[in-house]
């Protein structure tokens, strides 16, 4: 838009100083109410998905394995709504200040942890791991 502006406004649309990248993230900023939605959507999407790995938990034979893989989308996706009302980049950086770094060190643990109870239902198919993930997922948002 501001392109078109410049054009329009009889400057010169070419900007030198800047580079490809900033072009590139000028191009896909998002506005405060799609940001908002975008976090709400995915919010949603993040309870509901836990609630229903909860509810099918009590499912004989199935349930378990549908429990881990419901419960784990949903935090990953109630994690990744938080991107959406500063942006992935603000929050990164954010995130790798001193103050933070316990919390940020804890939250990868998590998502690596979330990859691993993933993986260890359909191809380790032992139980007792895939439960001390879940466990371990519980206590991190707990805490």
């Amino acid at each position: 838009m501001d392109k078109l502006r410049a054009v329009l406004g009889g400057r010169d649309g070419n900007n030198d100083n800047r580079n490809v990248l900033q072009a590139a993230n000028e191009a896909s900023t998002l506005g405060w109410g799609t940001r908002v939605k975008g976090f709400l959507v995915c919010m949603v999407i993040g309870v509901v998905c836990t609630i229903l790995g909860v509810c099918c938990l009590f499912i004989p034979k199935v349930g378990l394995i549908l429990f881990i893989v419901f419960y784990t989308f949903g935090n990953v996706c109630s994690l990744v709504s938080t991107m959406f009302l500063m942006g992935p980049v603000k929050q990164l950086k954010r995130m790798c200040d001193k103050t933070r770094a316990f919390a940020t060190i804890v939250m990868i643990v998590i998502l690596f942890d979330a990859f691993l109870t993933l993986i260890s239902v359909p191809q380790w198919k032992i139980f007792a791991l895939t439960l001390l993930f879940v466990i371990l997922q519980v206590l991190a948002f707990a805490w």
